[in-house]
C-alpha cells in the first residue's frame, strides 16, 4: 500500500482548520502534516517538514494566501495549492499563482474529495508538473519549443511545432493547433520575446504565424492585404509588416 499524501492546512480561523481536518480525516488515502493559523507559521513549517498539498485560506493577517503561493511555486519541489476561501473574487488571481483548484466556503465533503483526487492524480506525475511549472516561474534560455497551458485542474504541454499562428485575446493569447486552439495567459509580446523568429512572423499588431505555412499574399478592397495559409487559413496584414511579410515568401 502507498504511503497516504500529506496536507498542510493553512487558515488563520480555527473552526475552518477544524473542520478540514475532520474532513480530511473522513478521506483514505491523505494526511494532515500540520495546521497553521498564518502564511509565515506555515513557511516556518515546510522549511523543517514536507507537504504533498497546501489548503490555503486566501485572506489572512499580514500576509495573503496569495503570496505564500507565488513564493511556494518558486521552489525545487512545490506543494500543489488548493484555495479554500470564503471569497469568490480572488479565483483568477489564485490560478496566476499556479492554483491547482479553488474551493468556496462552505466546502462540501464531495467537491474537496473531487479536488484531492485530481491532486493526487497530478502528484503521480509530479516530475513533470515540477518540469512544467519551472517554465512559468523560470524560463529557459533560449527560444522556448513548447509552452505549458493552464486551464482549471489541468496543464497541458503544447509543442511550438504545431502551432499554426498565434492571435491576442484580451490578457490571453490563442494558440491555434491543425485540430485545437488553446488559450494562453500571456500578451503577444511577452511571448514573441521566447519564439524562435526564424520560425514565427510577425504579420498584425494582433497576431504571429509560422513562417514555413505561408503561402500567399495578396491585396484586399480596401487597401489591406490578407495572407493565405497553406491549408487555406485567411489571415489580415498590417500595412506595417507587409513588406516583412512579401520578404518572407520570397525567401
Amino acid at each position: 500500500m502507498s504511503a497516504p499524501l500529506r496536507v498542510l492546512i493553512v487558515d488563520d480561523e480555527a473552526h475552518a482548520r477544524i473542520n478540514l481536518r475532520l474532513a480530511l480525516q473522513a478521506l483514505p488515502g491523505w494526511q494532515v502534516a500540520g495546521e497553521c493559523a498564518s502564511a509565515n507559521a506555515a513557511r516556518a513549517l515546510l522549511a523543517t517538514d514536507s507537504a504533498d498539498i497546501v489548503l490555503l485560506d486566501v485572506q489572512m493577517p499580514v500576509e495573503t494566501g496569495l503570496d505564500l503561493a507565488r513564493e511556494l511555486s518558486r521552489g525545487d519541489l512545490p506543494p500543489l495549492v488548493i484555495f479554500v476561501t470564503a471569497h469568490r473574487g480572488h479565483a483568477l488571481d489564485a490560478f496566476d499563482v499556479h492554483a491547482l483548484d479553488y474551493l468556496v466556503k462552505p466546502v462540501s465533503e464531495e467537491r474537496l474529495r473531487q479536488a484531492l483526487e485530481r491532486a493526487g492524480a497530478l502528484l503521480r506525475q509530479r516530475a513533470a508538473y515540477t518540469a512544467a511549472l519551472r517554465q512559468f516561474v523560470a524560463p529557459v534560455p533560449g527560444y522556448w519549443r513548447e509552452v505549458t497551458v493552464r486551464s482549471v485542474g489541468r496543464m497541458d504541454r503544447v509543442a511550438l511545432a504545431d502551432v499554426r499562428w498565434i492571435e491576442t485575446a484580451g490578457n490571453y493569447v490563442e494558440l491555434h493547433l491543425p485540430e485545437r486552439t488553446f488559450l494562453h495567459r500571456s500578451t503577444l509580446a511577452e511571448l514573441e520575446r521566447y519564439l524562435d523568429p526564424a520560425e514565427f512572423l510577425r504579420i498584425h499588431r494582433r497576431i504571429l504565424v509560422r513562417r514555413a505555412l505561408m503561402a500567399s499574399l495578396r491585396q484586399v478592397a480596401d487597401g489591406g492585404c490578407v495572407l493565405t495559409l497553406a491549408d487555406g487559413v485567411e489571415l489580415p496584414v498590417s500595412e506595417r509588416y507587409v513588406a516583412g511579410a512579401k520578404g518572407a515568401l520570397r525567401a
